[in-house]
């Protein structure tokens, strides 16, 4: 096989697991190409060469497996998550293994699914998401939260929630495939997967691969008024907790337009970025393949 290591030495803490991964993973015969990257590099250059390789395997977070992944879109390359990030969500969601030894038997099996991408339009600038989006409060966290993931890992998205109590409250617009809604709160989120830490679903249903997105309005004035609806998340995993609460509101669309007053930021699959609303947002049918586990392939097979 021929496989490109895509290694992000500025995602997580550096353990040097990838290392120990390519070395269970090499095979007589095998070419490996590791090409470390880090925050500075241009993505697009870094995998021009991409469709040379029978795989890509991805080594970061959420966020570098989001650009990897929209990079490749519709080439048709497999690309094998390794999580080694801070939270690594889009890999729990697949029910990607975080044991080495695992990661490189799902590797060397090399079975695919395909799955869906989100697609952010500001107008001149495009910007790709796999796994959640979003802006408001849940931008505002994980700005926050970048300031203390080195040091405190996962918790540091908890700890930005509480130092957020009193998120900017704004007048939100929505048109979902054509129909329009006027709503308020907090911030929006936008989802392709939807369970974030411990298995909690923040979206009523797990659909990836069915060609459309979950927006969910945080239709609160404060940050205190969600708790319930998070315990209620936590406690019943079936969604109906989500779906009767009053300070959430649900769409689902393939595209959708949001208009706020005042604007807010935005940030996707766990990075802050510069951009504000307006924007248009898409789903991207089947975009991405991704190397899976026999686990990912039953629960996305139903």
């Amino acid at each position: 096989m021929k496989v490109l290591i895509f290694n992000n030495i500025s995602s997580g803490i550096s353990d040097g697991a990838i290392y120990d991964f390519i070395r269970l993973f090499s095979a007589p015969n095998d070419e490996i190409v590791l090409r470390s990257v880090d925050a500075s590099t241009d993505f697009t250059a870094a995998l021009a060469d991409a469709s040379r390789f029978d795989m890509v395997v991805a080594s970061g977070g959420d966020g570098t497996i989001a650009e990897v992944s929209y990079e490749l879109r519709y080439t048709g390359v497999p690309i094998m998550i390794f999580p080694s990030g801070t939270a690594n969500l889009i890999s729990q969601n697949i029910l990607q293994p975080i044991e080495v030894p695992a990661l490189a038997k799902v590797a060397r099996e090399g079975k695919t699914m395909d799955f869906d991408l989100g697609e952010f339009d500001f107008g001149m600038h495009r910007q790709g998401f796999m796994m959640m989006a979003g802006c408001g409060y849940d931008a505002q966290i994980m700005s926050t939260a970048n300031n203390h993931k080195d040091r405190l890992g996962a918790v540091a998205y908890f700890r930005a929630a509480f130092e957020n109590p009193n998120p900017t409250f704004s007048h939100i617009s929505l048109d979902v495939d054509g129909k329009h809604y006027e709503t308020s709160g907090v911030g929006l989120i936008v989802m392709n997967f939807s369970k974030i830490q411990f298995d909690v679903s923040f979206g009523l249903a797990n659909l990836p691969s069915d060609g459309l997105l979950d927006v969910c309005v945080l239709a609160t004035k404060n940050a205190w008024e969600l708790l319930p609806s998070a315990l209620g998340a936590a406690l019943d995993r079936s969604g109906k907790a989500l779906e009767q609460s009053d300070a959430l509101q649900y769409f689902r669309g393939q595209e959708i337009q949001v208009t706020t007053k005042p604007r807010l930021n935005v940030e996707y699959d766990g990075e802050a970025t510069s951009f504000t609303t307006p924007f248009t947002v898409r789903a991207l049918p089947k975009a991405v393949r991704l190397v899976v586990s026999d686990e990912c392939i039953e629960e996305f097979s139903r």
